[in-house]
């Protein structure tokens, strides 16, 4: 007999450690169903979700009898947020070296370091975020002595040690002010930099015994060599992080000599400028969807509606967080996503519809980094992250009421609301044991 489970107006408190269960079967019901596609929400939808997987997703979707149901009550029913530039989970504190893991200046490593090995399940942000219906998240390293900084990895944001998705998804670039920085203090030093680790993964690919390893200042090391291979293949995306029109548009003709590049951009603050152009040259974005003031030279074309008039000139365009506390808070982009709809009413500025903002938290980012198959929709085959609001998620009172990552439903318990309940009510006596749990 099938079992019917109804929601409450709140959600269950779980245990912030709480073990997860294994991948579950489950179908979700009376729901206010969104695939994360850019289409419109289907009312008294039903997702089934077999093995940790989507099986179908829509109207009318027959569910078997031994399947656990739970009612949505009419509530939304969405895939889960894909988080589209973070480096959670590899630093806890910014300005404590032993907690941060995103940058290696002493190195003599650069494109070959795998952020990998050093995600860490048990960070704070993971539980917070979790909480707040994020559970994929796109993890970049950051930049130090070179222009490349390493190989992102994708995570999840269950509560299991097994956080890593995918290792070595793509490669991350600075371009710009930071590139610059790098590179030796000029733009054009990054493209000669640019151009000569081109020069030299060339010389490796012919020749990868004889390949000559002396050391950063004259050759890219082996391993960076290595590492880059499949970025100018055109197998691994590589992710650029530019704010400048002019920058941008260096990019483009970088692609035009490397068709097979498989080139993102990252920030992108004046893409409206060049956003002709960046259509043309058929590169997806990640945008900040908030800088409308600048913050830095290289942003002085700033604009709420940047977002918008891109994705009007058909730009593939998905919401990142950038310099944007990008460690711990992407779930504002939630809220960032919100706010694009918002636009749409204030005259003179260009917005998004709601249905292409939320697939710009969700199916986008997936897409842009070659995983639009595995995760972003609930499109059938993709993985059973599901998450049940209590109203419009991009509202700002929205809550995740159930979250389920891979099909397993998990805990939303987070740091602070434990924090919350211990000293809420103070009473008089000895002090606190230290926090526990």
């Amino acid at each position: 007999m099938k079992r019917l489970l109804l929601l409450s107006a709140a959600p269950l408190a779980l245990g912030l450690l709480a073990a997860p269960a294994a991948a579950q079967s489950v179908a979700i019901v009376n729901a206010k169903l969104v695939i994360g596609d850019g289409s419109a929400p289907i009312e008294g939808g039903t997702v089934f979700v077999r093995d940790g997987k989507v099986v179908a997703a829509g109207r009318g979707v027959a569910v078997p009898a031994n399947v656990e149901t739970v009612d949505a009550g009419g509530r939304y029913v969405t895939p889960g947020i894909v988080a589209g530039f973070t480096r959670m989970g590899i630093v806890e504190v910014d300005g404590v070296e032993q907690t941060n893991d995103a940058a290696a200046g002493k190195s003599p490593f650069h494109a070959a370091i795998d952020i990998a090995p050093a995600v860490n399940p048990k960070t704070s942000s993971i539980p917070l975020n979790r909480a707040e219906g994020i559970t994929r998240a796109i993890v970049a390293p950051d930049n130090d002595g070179s222009i490349f900084a390493g190989m992102g990895a994708v995570i999840d944001l269950g509560a299991d040690r097994d956080a890593v998705t995918k290792p070595r998804a793509f490669q991350f670039m600075e371009y710009g002010e930071a590139g610059a920085r790098a590179a030796g203090g000029s733009r054009p030093a990054a493209i000669a930099q640019f151009r000569n680790a081109l020069a030299q993964v060339r010389d490796y690919s012919r020749n990868p015994a004889g390949y000559g390893d002396v050391g950063k200042e004259a050759l890219l090391t082996r391993a960076d060599a290595e590492a880059l291979v499949p970025v100018f293949a055109g197998r691994m995306p590589l992710l650029v992080h530019v704010e400048r029109a002019s920058d941008i548009l260096v990019l483009i003709d970088l692609k035009r000599e490397l068709p097979a590049l498989k080139l993102v951009l990252v920030g992108a603050a004046e893409g409206w400028t060049v956003a002709r152009e960046i259509a043309a040259a058929n590169i997806p974005v990640i945008a900040s969807a908030l800088t409308d003031l600048p913050a830095s030279f290289e942003q002085l074309s700033s604009t709420q509606s940047n977002v918008g008039r891109m994705k009007a000139a058909g730009v593939t365009v998905g919401i990142g967080m950038i310099n944007d506390n990008e460690a711990r808070q992407a779930r504002l982009e939630k809220q960032y996503a919100g706010n694009l709809v918002a636009l749409t009413k204030v005259p003179g500025a260009t917005g998004l519809s709601w249905d292409a903002a939320f697939a710009a938290i969700t199916s986008v980012p997936a897409d842009t980094i070659g995983m639009g198959g595995e995760i972003g929709s609930l499109r059938p085959g993709r993985r059973g992250d599901v998450v049940i609001w209590s109203n419009d998620p991009l509202e700002l009172d929205a809550a995740a009421m159930s979250v389920y990552i891979d099909g397993v439903k998990q805990p939303l318990t987070t740091r602070q609301e434990l924090l919350r309940n211990r000293y809420m009510q103070p009473q008089e006596g000895a002090l606190p044991k230290a926090y526990e749990r």
